[in-house]
Protein backbone atom coordinates (compact mmCIF):
# COMPACT_ATOMS: atom_id res chain seq x y z
CA UNK A 1 0.00 0.00 0.00
CA UNK A 2 1.20 3.45 -0.64
CA UNK A 3 1.96 5.49 2.47
CA UNK A 4 -0.57 7.85 4.37
CA UNK A 5 -0.64 11.41 1.66
CA UNK A 6 -1.99 14.95 2.63
CA UNK A 7 -5.97 14.90 1.77
CA UNK A 8 -5.81 18.28 0.63
CA UNK A 9 -5.77 18.96 -3.25
CA UNK A 10 -3.86 22.44 -3.71
CA UNK A 11 -0.50 23.14 -4.32
CA UNK A 12 2.15 22.93 -7.27
CA UNK A 13 1.52 20.68 -9.61
CA UNK A 14 4.98 19.72 -11.54
CA UNK A 15 4.58 17.53 -14.46
CA UNK A 16 8.04 15.97 -15.26
CA UNK A 17 9.14 17.21 -18.82
CA UNK A 18 9.90 14.15 -22.14
CA UNK A 19 13.49 13.55 -22.92
CA UNK A 20 15.62 13.76 -19.80
CA UNK A 21 17.88 11.36 -18.65
CA UNK A 22 16.10 9.14 -15.79
CA UNK A 23 19.33 10.59 -12.95
CA UNK A 24 18.62 14.00 -14.24
CA UNK A 25 15.20 13.52 -13.82
CA UNK A 26 15.50 12.56 -10.54
CA UNK A 27 17.72 15.52 -9.44
CA UNK A 28 15.46 18.09 -10.74
CA UNK A 29 12.01 16.26 -9.53
CA UNK A 30 14.00 16.36 -5.90
CA UNK A 31 14.70 19.76 -6.09
CA UNK A 32 11.14 20.70 -7.14
CA UNK A 33 9.93 18.63 -4.34
CA UNK A 34 12.23 20.28 -1.47
CA UNK A 35 10.76 23.38 -3.19
CA UNK A 36 7.45 22.67 -2.05
CA UNK A 37 5.85 20.85 -4.87
CA UNK A 38 2.70 18.91 -3.53
CA UNK A 39 2.17 16.85 -6.77
CA UNK A 40 4.36 14.92 -9.25
CA UNK A 41 2.56 13.89 -12.41
CA UNK A 42 4.94 11.28 -14.60
CA UNK A 43 4.58 11.94 -18.22
CA UNK A 44 6.34 9.96 -20.44
CA UNK A 45 5.16 8.75 -23.81
CA UNK A 46 8.00 6.74 -24.41
CA UNK A 47 7.79 2.58 -25.39
CA UNK A 48 10.57 1.41 -23.33
CA UNK A 49 8.02 0.12 -20.40
CA UNK A 50 11.21 -1.53 -18.24
CA UNK A 51 12.50 2.13 -18.13
CA UNK A 52 9.15 3.82 -17.33
CA UNK A 53 7.97 1.51 -14.56
CA UNK A 54 11.73 1.78 -13.15
CA UNK A 55 11.72 5.49 -13.13
CA UNK A 56 8.03 6.17 -11.80
CA UNK A 57 9.13 3.99 -8.87
CA UNK A 58 11.88 5.77 -8.19
CA UNK A 59 10.12 8.63 -8.67
CA UNK A 60 7.07 7.62 -5.86
CA UNK A 61 9.86 7.10 -3.54
CA UNK A 62 10.79 10.58 -3.67
CA UNK A 63 7.52 11.39 -3.10
CA UNK A 64 7.23 9.48 -0.73
CA UNK A 65 10.14 11.19 1.23
CA UNK A 66 8.80 14.51 1.07
CA UNK A 67 5.12 13.87 1.79
CA UNK A 68 3.96 14.57 -1.54
CA UNK A 69 1.17 12.71 -3.77
CA UNK A 70 3.00 10.48 -7.23
CA UNK A 71 0.30 10.40 -9.95
CA UNK A 72 1.27 8.74 -13.64
CA UNK A 73 0.01 10.43 -16.42
CA UNK A 74 -2.33 8.29 -19.30
CA UNK A 75 -1.18 4.72 -18.05
CA UNK A 76 -3.42 2.80 -15.55
CA UNK A 77 -1.43 -0.10 -15.65
CA UNK A 78 1.86 1.47 -14.33
CA UNK A 79 -0.10 3.31 -12.01
CA UNK A 80 -1.26 0.00 -10.42
CA UNK A 81 2.49 -1.83 -10.89
CA UNK A 82 3.82 0.97 -9.36
CA UNK A 83 1.38 1.55 -6.90
CA UNK A 84 1.20 5.27 -7.41
CA UNK A 85 -1.04 7.89 -5.60
CA UNK A 86 -2.98 8.26 -8.35
CA UNK A 87 -3.71 8.50 -12.12
CA UNK A 88 -4.56 11.35 -14.44
CA UNK A 89 -6.63 11.03 -17.88
CA UNK A 90 -7.27 12.72 -20.87
CA UNK A 91 -9.66 12.57 -23.47
CA UNK A 92 -8.83 9.87 -25.49
CA UNK A 93 -6.51 8.00 -22.90
CA UNK A 94 -9.08 5.61 -21.26
CA UNK A 95 -12.27 5.47 -19.82
CA UNK A 96 -12.92 7.41 -16.63
CA UNK A 97 -15.57 5.00 -15.18
CA UNK A 98 -13.19 1.93 -15.44
CA UNK A 99 -9.94 4.11 -14.04
CA UNK A 100 -12.04 4.85 -11.18
CA UNK A 101 -13.47 1.01 -10.75
CA UNK A 102 -9.68 -0.34 -11.22
CA UNK A 103 -7.79 2.04 -8.56
CA UNK A 104 -7.63 1.11 -5.10
CA UNK A 105 -9.56 3.30 -2.60
CA UNK A 106 -7.56 6.57 -1.66
CA UNK A 107 -6.05 7.01 -5.29
CA UNK A 108 -6.80 10.12 -6.92
CA UNK A 109 -8.32 10.24 -10.80
CA UNK A 110 -8.19 13.40 -12.33
CA UNK A 111 -9.16 14.12 -15.99
CA UNK A 112 -8.34 16.67 -18.60
CA UNK A 113 -11.31 19.20 -19.10
CA UNK A 114 -9.55 21.49 -21.54
CA UNK A 115 -12.19 24.33 -22.09
CA UNK A 116 -15.08 22.33 -21.57
CA UNK A 117 -17.22 22.63 -18.77
CA UNK A 118 -19.73 20.11 -19.76
CA UNK A 119 -17.01 17.65 -19.86
CA UNK A 120 -15.60 18.15 -16.36
CA UNK A 121 -19.22 17.44 -15.03
CA UNK A 122 -19.17 14.22 -16.82
CA UNK A 123 -15.89 13.59 -15.00
CA UNK A 124 -17.37 14.66 -11.69
CA UNK A 125 -20.11 11.72 -12.48
CA UNK A 126 -17.26 9.39 -13.64
CA UNK A 127 -15.41 9.79 -10.25
CA UNK A 128 -12.62 12.05 -11.06
CA UNK A 129 -11.30 13.43 -7.97
CA UNK A 130 -10.24 16.97 -9.50
CA UNK A 131 -10.71 18.09 -13.02
CA UNK A 132 -7.93 20.05 -15.15
CA UNK A 133 -8.89 22.93 -17.63
CA UNK A 134 -6.03 24.62 -20.25
CA UNK A 135 -4.47 25.85 -22.04
CA UNK A 136 -4.61 28.74 -19.46
CA UNK A 137 -1.70 30.38 -22.03
CA UNK A 138 0.33 29.21 -24.66
CA UNK A 139 2.35 26.63 -24.18
CA UNK A 140 5.41 25.37 -25.44
CA UNK A 141 4.38 21.77 -24.25
CA UNK A 142 0.98 21.95 -26.59
CA UNK A 143 1.61 24.97 -28.75
CA UNK A 144 -1.96 24.19 -30.59
CA UNK A 145 -3.91 23.33 -27.32
CA UNK A 146 -7.13 25.65 -26.87
CA UNK A 147 -7.64 28.39 -24.79
CA UNK A 148 -9.14 28.19 -21.57
CA UNK A 149 -10.83 30.71 -19.60
CA UNK A 150 -10.14 31.26 -15.72
CA UNK A 151 -14.05 31.84 -15.45
CA UNK A 152 -13.80 27.80 -15.15
CA UNK A 153 -12.41 27.97 -12.10
CA UNK A 154 -15.01 29.72 -10.40
CA UNK A 155 -17.71 27.77 -11.95
CA UNK A 156 -15.78 24.91 -11.01
CA UNK A 157 -15.76 25.48 -7.21
CA UNK A 158 -20.03 26.85 -6.99
CA UNK A 159 -21.33 24.33 -9.18
CA UNK A 160 -19.07 20.92 -8.91
CA UNK A 161 -17.48 21.28 -5.70
CA UNK A 162 -14.31 19.66 -6.61
CA UNK A 163 -10.92 20.82 -6.92
CA UNK A 164 -9.42 22.53 -10.50
CA UNK A 165 -6.26 22.58 -12.35
CA UNK A 166 -5.20 24.86 -14.58
CA UNK A 167 -2.87 24.02 -16.70
CA UNK A 168 -0.85 25.33 -20.08
CA UNK A 169 1.74 27.93 -20.63
CA UNK A 170 1.61 29.44 -16.73
CA UNK A 171 4.47 31.12 -15.62
CA UNK A 172 5.02 32.42 -11.51
CA UNK A 173 5.01 35.83 -13.48
CA UNK A 174 1.01 34.84 -14.55
CA UNK A 175 0.11 32.07 -12.23
CA UNK A 176 -1.63 34.63 -9.40
CA UNK A 177 -4.64 35.58 -11.17
CA UNK A 178 -5.86 31.95 -11.97
CA UNK A 179 -5.42 31.47 -8.21
CA UNK A 180 -7.89 34.00 -7.01
CA UNK A 181 -10.16 32.67 -10.47
CA UNK A 182 -10.31 29.66 -8.14
CA UNK A 183 -7.91 27.19 -8.90
CA UNK A 184 -6.28 25.09 -6.42
CA UNK A 185 -3.64 23.11 -8.73
CA UNK A 186 -0.89 25.02 -10.90
CA UNK A 187 0.17 22.51 -13.57
CA UNK A 188 3.44 23.43 -14.14
CA UNK A 189 6.04 21.63 -16.70
CA UNK A 190 8.46 24.39 -18.47
CA UNK A 191 8.66 27.56 -16.36
CA UNK A 192 9.67 25.01 -13.34
CA UNK A 193 12.13 22.40 -15.03
CA UNK A 194 14.00 24.50 -17.29
CA UNK A 195 14.31 27.13 -14.63
CA UNK A 196 17.99 27.76 -13.14
CA UNK A 197 17.28 27.05 -9.57
CA UNK A 198 14.29 24.51 -9.49
CA UNK A 199 13.83 24.48 -6.03
CA UNK A 200 13.75 28.20 -5.56
CA UNK A 201 11.13 28.30 -8.70
CA UNK A 202 8.82 25.91 -6.84
CA UNK A 203 9.14 27.82 -4.26
CA UNK A 204 7.92 31.32 -6.08
CA UNK A 205 4.89 28.95 -6.88
CA UNK A 206 4.09 28.12 -2.94
CA UNK A 207 4.88 31.33 -1.85
CA UNK A 208 2.00 32.64 -4.50
CA UNK A 209 -0.32 29.85 -3.07
CA UNK A 210 0.71 31.31 0.86
CA UNK A 211 -0.62 34.55 -0.47
CA UNK A 212 -3.55 33.66 -1.86
CA UNK A 213 -4.68 31.31 1.34
CA UNK A 214 -4.92 34.64 3.19
CA UNK A 215 -7.82 35.51 1.09
CA UNK A 216 -9.28 32.22 0.42
CA UNK A 217 -12.76 31.33 2.34
CA UNK A 218 -12.89 28.94 4.61
CA UNK A 219 -15.45 26.89 2.87
CA UNK A 220 -13.71 27.30 -0.51
CA UNK A 221 -10.74 24.82 0.52
CA UNK A 222 -10.50 21.20 -0.47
Amino acid sequence: MAETVPATLRGLYAITPDCLAPNILLDRVRAALRGGAAFIQYRDKGRDAARRAETARALHRLCRQFGARFLINDDLALALAVDADGLHLGSADGDLLAARRALPAGRLLGASCYDDFERARAAVLAGADYVAFGAMHPSVTKPLAVRASPSLFTRCRAELRVPACAIGGITVENAAPLLVAGADMLAVISDLFEAPDVASRAAAYQQLFEENARDLPQSAAF
